[in-house]
């Protein structure tokens, strides 16, 4: 039997959140094994906890049909389970993941993971249209934010960015599921992250969901490797010229799962050098599962 803990990352005020799975150690499992495991426990992704030469721990990354090179809520639940746990003492500690090495910083409760500069690929781009975005969305040109439109971002993972000028809008959308997976497979998107600058809760920067087929996740409730692209759109893209933001994602969905998102950029020379991108994490359960 293989023991997966479940845990609730990116919480908002001790609820919702995006549940991961964690299984530590996790060095006697090979990636097809590793594979077969995050099938059989669901979830967006679960991480794999095993020694690293080059860094505290190494990750590993799986989606239900795929390895992935970096997961912002499964690293947060990872290091919050590690430092809840005793395994993590300090504040800093790093990551080896198939892309490279990432720092972790942790700070009180908030677990912070390191993201890097950002690249920006405006539409047109391989061929997909800002039309075919919005088609897939089922949106028209009017239901973006006026002056404003979708752009692929990376800050360590792609996403394409859609603002959208109410939370209406952003609650309204009705996925076409199939031509999100056939562009994010065209550009190598892991999905899609609209948002817009209207939130209910005071303080907050935007208000998000995401969409990724490609990546067998028709929807997320907190999706830190995408808040780090966006919080970039909105310094570079949308002059909103904060160091710090806060950004919520989960509440929208179908059946809501809250979850709050913080972003600290850094800068050098007034440009974005790279970021930090956090939240809070809570062990909700643990599950056993027997391979065949």
């Amino acid at each position: 039997m293989i023991t997966i803990n479940i845990i609730n990352a990116f919480t908002d005020a001790g609820e919702g959140g995006n549940p991961a799975g964690v299984v530590y150690p996790a060095d006697e499992f090979p990636n097809e094994v590793k594979q077969r495991i995050a099938a059989k426990v669901g979830l967006s992704e679960t991480a794999f906890i095993s020694k690293s030469q080059s860094a505290e721990f190494k990750l590993d990354f799986f989606t239900p049909n795929k390895q992935i090179a970096h997961c912002g809520h499964a690293t947060i639940a990872t290091f919050s389970y590690l430092s809840q746990q005793g395994i993590v003492k300090g504040p800093k500690s790093s990551k080896e993941t198939i892309d490279g090495n990432r720092d972790i910083y942790l700070k009180g409760e908030v677990a912070y993971m390191q993201q890097l500069a950002p690249k920006y690929f405006p539409l047109p781009h391989k061929s997909i249209s800002e039309q075919d975005v919005l088609d897939s969305l089922r949106l028209q040109k009017t239901d973006l934010l006026e002056g404003h439109k979708p752009m692929p971002v990376n800050t360590g993972n792609s996403f394409m960015m859609i603002p959208v000028k109410d939370e209406a809008t952003l609650k309204s959308i009705n996925p076409d599921l199939n031509a999100i997976h056939q562009i994010s497979e065209a550009l190598d998107l892991i999905g899609y992250y609209p948002f817009t600058l209207e939130t209910q809760v005071r303080g907050r920067d935007a208000a998000t969901r995401m969409f990724a087929p490609y990546y067998s996740i028709p929807e997320e409730a907190a999706t830190g490797m995408a808040a780090g692209p966006l919080a970039c759109y909105l310094f570079d893209h949308l002059n909103i010229k904060k160091e710090t933001m806060i950004l919520e994602q989960g509440r929208l969905m179908p059946t809501p799962s809250p979850s709050e998102i913080l972003v600290e950029l850094k800068l050098e020379n007034g440009k974005i050098s790279s970021l930090l991108a956090g939240g809070r994490a809570k062990v909700t359960r643990s599950i056993e599962i027997e391979l065949d």
